[in-house]
């Protein structure tokens, strides 16, 4: 033993073990983690804590990558929902303007339908019914039936399109005014056989039967048929209204959406690029060239559906529906030349509601009729001249529409100065004493005339017709499958999407 092992004392204590970090060698590991995860963690921890924003972003280049995926997934899918409601307003403006359009222009047709029943019944009377003109008496009679049964069928579409309780009492007037007109029609018709008579005024209580009627066409049935058509009028115009500016915005909004995309992509691109020292991920390429064509392909498609809608619109119902009226008041304006003759009492008053409805057709400023007609024969062309003053009216403004023809605006034009021309040499005989030349002239040449022009209005509104069904014939197919392409074009982009990003991911495992 040894002195202090005999005196009880302890042993004593060994000297430490030298530190790793003192000996400078290798750090031991501990618990069987690898050294250079514990310098990792160790970092880690010594890192100061995320705080606002940055802690929801993801720390790992798995994480990014996943969190960019979602991302480029959430704004696809929005793209394609904007896409399609894009679409649905287009193939909605095009639905319902293509099947209302020409149910509205079939109401407007009303006008001219009731102006031509009292054209035709005017005509009757003027030339009696004597067995003279017992044939032309007879096509009178037989044009009025016919114009009869298409006011009927006008009226019931009429109130089919009404969509309010004043739109269908309108209609429910205008049923109420035309029987109570044909019957007095058919009681100045009757009393006109029984008391037969050449050709001219008809007797007392026939003219005032007929004036009864008369006045009643043009102080309620015409007034109402027109408003009629008006309100029938507004549902194209809202629909083309609120439908073409939704296509508009929702190309728009595709397009903001498809930068943005495209921008997200872009970036995902160089991320990848740097985080894996590869110049190009080619399947993320292809995503973004798809999602490119997808998106101009998508505001092409909306930018043509705007388009037919306006073609549609401007070019062809609006024009359509002008024209209608024009005729209808130019076959008005053939009835009062037809009153003049007929109802010598009120002569003056209807020269002077010619005059106003002539101007309403073809508007050129002028005092008088005399001086109306002299303007209207010195015209060259409807289209505006520089330097000249610019034509106004219904055929004025048709004049200043595209998608119409020249030559049949020049026809109408021809048509509308012999029809002036034919006038004035009614009014001269007339003034002049010689009754029945004049009604000769009104129911022979001038009728033929007037026939002719009203001819070129129908063919230069066919030339709108045809605008307007080709124009809803591109609206219509210019949607066309689009139900099935967008869902495709998505399915492309996330397959191309997914080949991306899944051999970076799998490194991860």
């Amino acid at each position: 033993m040894t002195a202090v092992q005999q005196q009880g004392g302890s042993p004593p204590a060994q000297p430490p073990a030298p530190s790793p970090a003192s000996s400078g060698g290798p750090p031991a590991p501990s618990g069987g983690v690898r050294p250079g995860l514990a310098d990792v963690r160790a970092r880690a921890a010594a890192m100061p804590p995320r705080r606002g924003v940055r802690r929801a972003l993801p720390r790992t280049n798995s994480g990014r990558i996943r969190a960019l995926s979602a991302g480029v997934v959430i704004v696809l899918l929005g793209l394609l929902l904007l896409a399609w409601n894009g679409v649905h307003d287009a193939r909605t403006g095009v639905r319902v303007i293509g099947t209302a359009g020409p149910q509205v222009i079939a109401t407007g047709d009303l006008y001219f339908r009731l102006t031509d029943m009292d054209a035709q019944l005017a005509h009757a009377l003027l030339v009696g019914a004597g067995p003279a003109h017992a044939d032309d008496r007879a096509r009178a009679l037989g044009r009025y039936d016919a114009s009869r049964s298409e006011a009927d069928k006008a009226l019931v579409e009429a109130a089919r399109l009404a969509r309010d309780d004043t739109e269908k009492q309108t209609a429910r007037s205008l049923l109420d005014a035309l029987g109570r007109y044909e019957r007095l029609a058919g009681q100045a018709l009757l009393l006109d056989e029984r008391s037969p008579h050449a050709a001219g005024p008809p007797s007392a209580a026939v003219t005032q039967l007929y004036r009864q009627a008369t006045d009643l066409m043009k102080l309620e049935l015409l007034p109402q048929a027109y408003n009629l058509t008006l309100d029938n009028g507004t549902i194209v115009r809202h629909t083309y209204e609120d439908k073409r500016s939704a296509v508009l915005t929702g190309r728009t909004v595709v397009a903001v959406t498809g930068v943005v995309l495209l921008v997200l992509l872009g970036a995902f691109q160089l991320f990848m690029a740097r985080r894996f020292r590869r110049l190009l991920n080619l399947p993320l390429a292809l995503t973004t060239v798809a999602v490119l064509v997808v998106v101009a392909w998508t505001a092409a498609m909306l930018s043509a559906e705007a388009s037919s809608l306006a073609k549609a619109k401007h070019d062809g119902f609006d024009s359509i529906l002008a024209l209608a009226r024009a005729r209808a008041i130019g076959n008005s304006a053939q009835a009062d030349q037809t009153r003049f003759l007929l109802d010598p009492g009120r002569a003056d008053t209807y020269e002077q509601v010619f005059q106003s409805k002539a101007q309403t057709v073809l508007y050129l400023p002028a005092d008088n009729l005399a001086g109306y007609q002299d303007q209207v024969k010195k015209l060259q062309s409807l289209r505006p001249e520089p330097g000249k003053q610019a034509v106004l009216g219904f055929l004025g403004d048709e004049a200043h529409r595209p998608g119409g023809s020249a030559r049949a605006l020049d026809d109408v034009l021809h048509g509308f100065q012999r029809f002036q021309q034919n006038d004035r040499q009614m009014r001269d005989l007339a003034a002049r004493g010689r009754r029945d030349d004049a009604i000769a002239l009104q129911t022979g040449q001038a009728a033929t005339d007037y026939a002719a022009y009203d001819k070129s209005v129908v063919d230069l509104a066919a030339v709108h017709q045809a605008t307007f069904d080709k124009a809803m014939k591109d609206g219509r197919g210019g949607t066309k499958g689009w139900q099935y392409l967008l869902p495709a074009a998505g399915l492309v982009v996330l397959l191309l999407l997914v080949a991306g990003i899944r051999p970076r991911l799998a490194e991860y495992r």
